[in-house]
């Protein structure tokens, strides 16, 4: 009797064993048709665009560039809204600094047309501001609004026109690139980009080989319509990384070979609640 207890215990464990490394096999075999058919079933990941750095072509130097400040998407996530503060130091016509403490608001809108933009500035005598709503430049001083100088409405258009977002937005504006070439300036390598945007306004970039960052821009303006275009240069320094996205926080500006204008970002904040009451006329949402 004790021999088939022995007999009986000795089959019930073999039994036993066999059912544990029959589970464990099933189990296997599950999780490796599961991997099978996860990996059948997962995205094919999009083919590698080739990028031959002597010989790249305009829209993935533009690419590149997007990318370098914090890629379409961040830059659209994160700069819906912003509040920029700073000075800028203007030589005057007879050539005294002029120095403006100034608070940039903007709106990112559903198109490039439709930003909305608030400029305020605090000069030693006056303090007002410009508006950019719906396609027009309108100013506010003290609650009533004015038709500004056209020196102020092309300061704040040229900045969009002429600015780094014609170039980071140049898709949502319907601008095209094209290259102009390798230079290379200083002991710098620079890649030159010609935008074109929807007006015909041209403005030629210079971006670095190395960082695919805009070092200075060009574009030429008319004083008038029988005027000789005159040739202007901004140059961008001392960038930063805010939120994620690059930011110059110092441009200088040239008229020819004059320095007009030199600007210094102090603070910069985006994300920033803005109600569109903010750029609306005052006199009109009051009556």
């Amino acid at each position: 009797m004790e021999n088939i207890s022995v007999l009986t215990r000795f089959f019930i464990c073999a039994l036993a064993a066999l059912a544990v490394a029959g589970a464990a096999l099933q189990s296997a075999a599950q999780s490796a048709d599961a991997q099978k058919k996860e990996k059948q079933e997962a995205p094919k990941k999009a083919p590698e665009v080739k990028f031959d750095k002597n010989n790249p072509t305009a829209e993935q130097i533009a690419e590149l560039v997007v990318f370098a400040y914090g890629s379409r998407a961040g830059l659209a996530q994160i700069r819906r809204t912003g509040v920029e503060r700073g000075k800028i130091t203007r030589t005057t016509d007879d050539g005294r600094p002029e120095e403006i403490s100034y608070e940039r608001t903007f709106k990112r809108g559903e198109t490039f047309d439709k930003d909305k933009i608030r400029l305020d500035q605090h000069l030693p005598s006056i303090q007002y501001s410009l508006i950019y709503s719906g396609g027009k430049v309108f100013g506010v001083l003290q609650g009533s609004t004015f038709t500004p100088k056209q020196q102020d409405v092309t300061a704040i258009l040229s900045d969009r026109v002429h600015g780094l977002d014609a170039l980071l937005r140049y898709q949502e504006a319907g601008a095209t690139v094209k290259l102009a070439g390798k230079d290379s300036q200083k002991g710098l390598d620079l890649w030159m980009l010609d935008l074109t945007d929807k007006e015909g306004n041209l403005t030629r970039y210079y971006v670095s080989a190395k960082f695919w960052r805009v070092l200075w821009l060009e574009y030429e303006e008319k004083a008038g319509a029988d005027a000789k275009p005159v040739k202007y240069r901004r140059s961008f320094h001392d960038y930063r990384a805010v939120q994620g996205t690059l930011v110059p926080y110092r441009s200088v500006l040239y008229e020819g070979d004059k320095l007009v204008e030199e600007s210094q970002v102090l603070t910069v904040t985006y994300g920033v609640k803005t109600e569109d009451s903010v750029f609306e006329n005052s006199e009109a949402a009051s009556s």
